[in-house]
């Protein structure tokens, strides 16, 4: 799958649409989900244009990754759910339920999460 530089999220980056900001680095943006399924829900986009986890990893370089698994972790601080525990998920393609070719994981905590997965 070809970068669509049009998404939401790399207009998100450009900082052509809003979002509530919860941490931003070099190599991320966290912010809160618009449509929630938890009560807590933290998107961390990567700030590389790649389109999804299979693309992350043999695209990105060693810094890239390194660098995006601590933005979800320093996220994960933040939103204070590491003691209680969080959901850390990412999707892709279709089947996988992947709505933004973006590379991005979900952050869910903050109560307790359903097992049916």
């Amino acid at each position: 799958m070809d970068y669509n530089a049009d998404n939401v999220f790399a207009k998100i980056l450009r900082g052509e649409i809003p979002c509530n900001k919860i941490y931003e680095d070099d190599h991320a943006l966290a912010f809160y989900d618009i449509n929630p399924k938890a009560k807590i829900h933290a998107l961390v986009i990567c700030k590389a244009l790649l389109t999804d986890y299979s693309d992350f990893i043999n695209h990105a370089d060693e810094h890239e990754i390194t660098g995006f698994m601590r933005a979800i972790y320093k996220t994960i601080e933040i939103l204070g759910v590491e003691e209680d525990g969080y959901r850390l998920v990412f999707n892709k393609g279709n089947n996988g339920g992947q709505e933004v070719p973006h590379l991005h994981a979900h952050i869910l905590g903050g109560e307790k999460l359903s097992t049916n997965l």
